[in-house]
């Protein structure tokens, strides 16, 4: 019995996805700004690490550049308003 647990927990260790480790964002995951206040869910992650989102209907695309991971949120330097203005 402790055999199959101790596989169960190595299998959950070694398929985490690899973004999760590195800390990079992936689609699906919540984004922040640095107030705390979500901005809104990810869409799509290019290949350069940009994340895309819909905002107000739009796509906005947010540079990796400005995108942090901090205490299991990920939060961007530009606000709500900065990417709502830019779109």
């Amino acid at each position: 019995m402790k055999k199959i647990v101790f596989l169960g927990v190595l299998a959950a260790l070694v398929s985490a996805p690899l973004a999760a480790q590195t800390g990079a964002i992936v689609a699906g995951k919540p984004l922040y700004a640095n107030d705390g206040k979500r901005i809104g869910i990810v869409y799509r992650v290019t290949s350069d690490g940009t994340a895309q989102l819909i905002l107000n209907g739009k796509l906005v695309s947010i540079p990796a550049t400005s995108i942090t991971a901090a205490n299991g949120k990920f939060q961007t330097s530009l606000t709500k308003k900065d990417l709502a203005s830019a779109s």
